[in-house]
């Protein structure tokens, strides 16, 4: 079985991720793209993170029609700060027989060397940068790129911070977000 580890904050997930999950399941020829929302990012502690079961659920409504997905709670379920390799490990345990394709945006490789035991996630999975406008590949070290396999993917202009500004400004997120979890951030006023 070949999975995709695609994670990410997703505060909140939006048409790019489920695009570019679509790029990568068809590309690498996966069995499926496990979306795993972060409990608490290393990188990205803020006051616009929405609580992580929040986060869980409207990943769950975003993915719920593609039965290529799927979705994961592991790194909220074990809580505090996530780090890439108690993922790997414990989705080592889960899917014995699995192959493991690690998802990163290009851009993750430049300081890849910086996450916590690089050189273990390099060992046991296949790490599989998404590629991006603006990185450049020498700037990359060598012991990285020559584990990982580039895929080109659609390039899109759609962040969750500028889903999250437009929300604040009163703006339209439509056709940014699938229409169910535009439903839900209406109803329980997120990101206002």
């Amino acid at each position: 079985m070949k999975i995709g580890i695609f994670g990410g904050s997703f505060n909140p997930p939006h048409i790019a991720h489920l695009i570019l999950a679509e790029s990568l399941y068809e590309n690498l020829s996966l069995d499926t793209v496990l979306f795993m929302p972060s409990s608490t990012p290393p990188h990205k502690q803020n006051d616009t993170l929405l609580d992580p079961a929040d986060r869980l659920r409207l990943v769950n409504l975003a993915i719920a029609d593609n039965d290529r997905f799927s979705v994961s709670d592991l790194e909220i379920k074990r809580g505090g700060t996530s780090y890439t390799i108690e993922t790997i490990t414990a989705l080592e345990d889960s899917y014995k027989d699995a192959t493991l394709y690690l998802v990163v945006g290009f851009d993750n490789l430049v300081t890849f060397h910086h996450w916590r035991e690089y050189r273990a996630i390099l060992a046991r999975c296949t790490v599989v940068a998404m590629n991006r406008p603006g990185t450049e590949i020498g700037h990359v070290r060598k012991e990285i790129l020559e584990k990982t396999i580039i895929v080109d993917v659609p390039y899109l202009d759609i962040s969750s911070t500028t889903i999250r500004e437009r929300i604040r400004q009163g703006k339209s997120i439509r056709y940014l977000v699938p229409d169910a979890v535009l439903e839900e951030i209406k109803k329980c006023g997120f990101y206002v």
